[in-house]
C-alpha cells in the first residue's frame, strides 16, 4: 500500500492577503540592531552577577553622563562616514577645544565668550579638513590623522603642558540633572535625533547618502558634492567643538591627554559596530547610539570589576577591529544577493 504524503501546510495569510512568514530563531538575525542588542544584554547581566555596584542609579548616571560626550562626536562621525568620510582629528579637536575653554575661563572671560569662541574655532579646523580632503584629493584618512597629531601638539601648546582647573565655572552644566536625567545626556539625546532627523527627512542627509553611496552618480544628479563635503566637515568639527565643552565642564579642568586618540578611537569604533558602512552609503544613529552605550558600558564593567584600565583600549580596539572585519563580510554578502 502506498502512503500519500500530505503537502506542506501554506504560510498563514496576512491582512493584506499575502503569506505571512513563519517565525523561526534564525529571522532575529535580520532584525536591525538584534546582535548589538543582545551583546549589550549579556554584558549587563554578566556585570550585574559580577559587582551588585554596576546596577545603582549613581553608577547608571555616572555612564550616561560619560557616553553623552562621545555620543556628540559619534553623531557627527555617523553623518559624514554615510558619505564616504572619515575625521581623525575629532579627538584632538576636542583636546584644543577643552585647552582653550579652561584658558578663557581661568583668565576670567565669561562662559558665553568662552563657549562661542571655542566651537567657531573647532568648527574653522573642521573645514579645514574639509577644503583639503575636497580639493586637494588627499584621503580623509591621511589628512585628519595629520591634523589629529598637529592639533594634540596644539592642545599641549595652549596648556603649557600643565592642567588648567575652571573652578566652578560650567559645574552645573557638566554635572546637574533635570528630573533625574544629566543635562549632558540631554544635549547628546538632542544631537542624536536631530542627526536621524537630517539623515531621515532632509535633502541634505540624502545627499550625504547618495555622495557615500557613488559620489560620481551624485555629481552627475546635480548634487554639489564640494560643498556637501565642506559642509559634513564643518558639522564635525562644530560637534567636535560641543563635545570639548561638555568634556571640560564635566571634568572641571583641562589636562594633557583630555580627548585625543583615546576618544577618537571610541567614538569610531561605537560608528562602525553600530552598522554605519566604512565604505559610505549606509548610515544609523540608532546603532550609533547602541554601539556607544555598549563601548561604555564595557568601559564601566571593567572598571568595577577591577581589571586593570590598561585593558580598556585594548578593548575598544579589539571591537573595532572585529567590527571593521563583520562589515566587510557583509559587503561582500550584500554584492553575492
Amino acid at each position: 500500500m502506498s502512503v500519500k504524503t500530505l503537502p506542506d501546510a501554506p504560510d498563514v495569510a496576512g491582512p493584506s492577503g499575502t503569506p505571512r512568514k513563519r517565525f523561526t530563531p534564525g529571522n532575529l538575525l535580520h532584525v536591525p540592531h538584534a546582535g548589538l542588542v543582545a551583546v549589550l544584554v549579556v554584558v549587563v547581566v554578566a556585570t550585574v552577577l559580577q559587582t551588585d555596584s554596576f546596577a545603582t542609579q549613581a553608577n547608571i548616571v555616572n555612564v550616561l553622563r560619560q557616553v553623552s560626550v562621545t555620543a556628540v562626536i559619534a553623531a557627527g562621525l555617523t553623518l559624514l562616514m554615510t558619505a564616504g568620510g572619515m575625521d581623525f582629528s575629532m579627538g584632538g579637536n576636542v583636546a584644543v577645544t577643552t585647552a582653550l575653554g579652561a584658558q578663557l575661563l581661568s583668565h576670567g572671560h565669561s562662559t558665553g565668550f568662552t563657549v562661542v569662541a571655542s566651537i567657531l574655532l573647532a568648527t574653522a579646523i573642521g573645514l579645514v579638513n574639509g577644503l583639503v580632503v575636497t580639493f586637494t584629493k588627499v584621503a580623509p584618512f591621511v589628512a585628519t590623522l595629520a591634523t589629529a597629531t598637529l592639533l594634540d601638539g596644539v592642545a599641549l601648546l595652549i596648556l603649557n603642558s600643565v592642567s588648567v582647573s575652571i573652578g566652578d565655572k560650567m559645574f552645573a552644566f557638566g554635572n546637574d540633572k533635570v528630573l533625574g536625567v544629566p543635562y549632558l545626556l540631554i544635549v547628546a539625546i538632542v544631537v542624536l535625533l536631530v542627526t536621524a532627523l537630517v539623515m531621515r527627512f532632509t535633502v541634505f542627509g540624502r545627499d550625504a547618502f547618495a555622495i557615500g553611496g557613488n559620489e560620481h552618480v551624485a555629481r552627475l544628479s546635480g548634487i554639489n558634492v564640494a560643498a556637501r563635503k565642506l559642509a559634513l566637515y564643518g558639522i564635525t568639527g562644530a560637534l567636535s567643538g560641543l563635545a570639548g565643552l561638555m568634556l571640560l565642564s564635566r571634568l572641571g579642568s583641562s589636562s594633557p591627554g583630555t580627548g585625543g586618540l583615546s576618544l577618537q578611537l571610541t567614538a569610531v569604533a561605537a560608528v562602525v559596530i553600530g552598522g554605519t558602512s566604512l565604505a559610505g552609503g549606509h548610515g544609523t544613529v540608532i546603532g550609533t547610539a547602541l554601539g556607544v552605550v555598549l563601548l561604555g558600558v564595557v568601559a564601566n564593567a571593567l572598571n568595577l570589576i577591577q581589571v586593570s584600565s590598561n585593558f580598556q583600549p585594548v578593548s575598544v580596539g579589539a571591537v573595532l577591529l572585529i567590527a571593521a572585519i563583520a562589515n566587510e563580510f557583509h559587503k561582500a554578502r550584500s554584492a553575492r544577493r
